[in-house]
């Protein structure tokens, strides 16, 4: 079982019957007294793509969808859809932008650790690793003088995801991000 306070961004349970992802979780707490914290989350139905939005009191709980969960790799995508490999069965599975949502931004060439969902032999969505390495194609000058406090600046990937870095990285260089909010780790030697 899953508890509320264990929600966090790609936890998978089931939810009004259907087997639902978490997308985005936020964690309020009411200031009267005997509040109970409540969890505000966007869920992603994996079976038909429907997003909910819904909000839990703590201590309820879940139970965890019957997912299978094979080693796979990226292929290419051209531009509509993503092609990916079951490492496990070998056959070639697609997923449109729809099926993968913010996660697409993050598949580029290379990435490794990608794990397949299978409900009932179908691929329904893939699982990112914690962190990708990607190379930076554009990002701003950095200030010059701007050195009372650690600045950032706006860089883009290959992939078109756009990251805040620090202002001595360069266009070409490699960064690692972090799949769960898309901040900028460190760089790639």
């Amino acid at each position: 079982m899953i508890d509320t306070s264990n929600l966090k961004k790609g936890v998978c349970l089931v939810y009004k019957g259907a087997p639902m992802i978490v997308q985005h979780v936020t964690t309020s707490t009411p200031t009267a007294r005997g509040g109970n914290t409540i969890s505000k989350t966007k869920l992603k139905n994996l079976l038909t793509g429907q997003v909910l939005n819904e909000s839990f009191r703590s201590g309820e709980k879940f139970e965890e969808a019957d997912l299978e969960h094979h080693d796979c790799g990226f292929m290419y995508s051209d531009g509509s859809e993503w092609h990916f490999i079951d490492n496990v069965t070998f056959e070639q599975f697609t997923l449109s932008g729809e099926d993968l949502g913010e996660e697409a931004v993050y598949l580029s060439d290379g990435i490794e650790g990608l794990q397949a969902m299978v409900i009932d032999g179908n691929v329904v969505s893939v699982k990112l690793p914690l962190s990708v390495d990607m190379t930076v194609t554009e990002c701003d000058p950095a200030i010059k003088g701007a050195t009372a406090k650690a600045q950032q600046k706006n860089a883009k990937t290959e992939t078109g995801l756009e990251v805040m870095v620090p202002p001595y990285l360069n266009p070409g260089e490699k960064i690692r991000i972090d799949t769960r909010d898309g901040h900028f780790i460190e760089r790639v030697k």
